[in-house]
């Protein structure tokens, strides 16, 4: 594929920020944007980041747990797009948590990815309290950390992943609290509840394996609804995913199906499709199985 931007897609970019979510902080959450998790790293890896980026993709969604940062860089800067119309996610892995070490993480972080600042930086999973007595301490301390680059600007938003509601509380007691927060969403596992505890507190949910890693995809319900709107499965649960208010960070390996991911805003999923849907929840239908209290 050739690293020259071609129209098709400038106005791709254009429609997933037009969809986007208006963050707290600066700047705009892409609908959907591209995910890094169980990429290898090498060469295979700098390419399907540079092909995202040209295909559309402006939100690459990273983390040092990945071990790519490295080569997700690279495919950045292959991509010939500029820095100020990507938006670059990272995080910080639960074994750097902590004051300093935080900012340790974050700057090898910046450069292993070679850039200057990132658009989003998140704890990736909370200290637990099952296996850690002083989680709580643990996670405001990493907050902090997150905060003043924050406000020193190196970051552009801060926010959390896999962060239940009493996870939460806390951190939204500070002085800055989080703008986002990445969660596991797809149908069978929306977790319609906190979503919505997100939603009312002014934190964007955003959706990872938002097609449940393809677990979801031989669901009979699934299938018949693709089947009434001439869609994939997988475009189903993009679009069940958006129509919910949340941003999705899905991944492939295809060009034709990165394409595909983002074709989810040219048809709507009915009040009935989407109940339909909505009861795969009482199965938990393809959920992962990670419950971030028991990790």
């Amino acid at each position: 594929m050739s690293t020259q931007i071609s129209q098709e897609s400038i106005k791709a970019a254009q429609l997933l920020n037009d969809n986007g979510f208006e963050l707290k902080g600066r700047g705009v959450l892409p609908a959907i944007g591209f995910g890094t998790w169980a990429l290898a790293g090498g060469d295979e890896c700098v390419k399907l980041v540079r092909d995202a980026i040209l295909c559309g993709y402006r939100l690459i969604d990273g983390a040092a747990l990945y071990g790519n940062e490295v080569e997700v860089g690279k495919g950045i800067a292959a991509s010939g797009v500029d820095r100020e119309e990507l938006f670059i996610t990272s995080k910080v892995k639960e074994d750097d948590m902590g004051y300093q070490s935080t900012k340790d993480a974050f700057f090898k972080t910046l450069t292993d990815l070679d850039l200057e600042y990132l658009d989003l930086y998140l704890i990736h999973w909370p200290a637990s309290e099952s296996n850690n007595p002083k989680a709580h301490e643990l996670n405001l301390a990493t907050w902090k950390a997150m905060t003043e680059l924050y406000e020193e600007g190196y970051i552009m938003n801060i926010g959390v992943s896999n962060f239940k509601e009493h996870h939460l509380m806390p951190l939204m007691e500070t002085k800055v609290k989080p703008m986002v927060n990445q969660l596991e969403i797809h149908p069978g596992f929306s977790q319609l509840e906190l979503v919505r505890f997100c939603q009312a507190n002014e934190i964007i949910p955003e959706a990872w394996s938002p097609m449940g890693r393809q677990r979801v995809f031989d669901n009979d319900v699934l299938k018949a609804i693709a089947s009434e709107c001439n869609r994939t499965v997988a475009q189903v649960c993009l679009r069940f995913v958006n129509q919910l208010g949340i941003p999705s960070i899905p991944k492939s390996s295809t060009i034709e199906r990165m394409k595909q991911n983002m074709d989810i805003f040219d048809f709507e999923l009915s009040d009935g499709q989407m109940e339909r849907i909505l009861v795969l929840d009482e199965q938990n239908l393809g959920f992962s199985g990670l419950d971030p209290d028991k990790k």
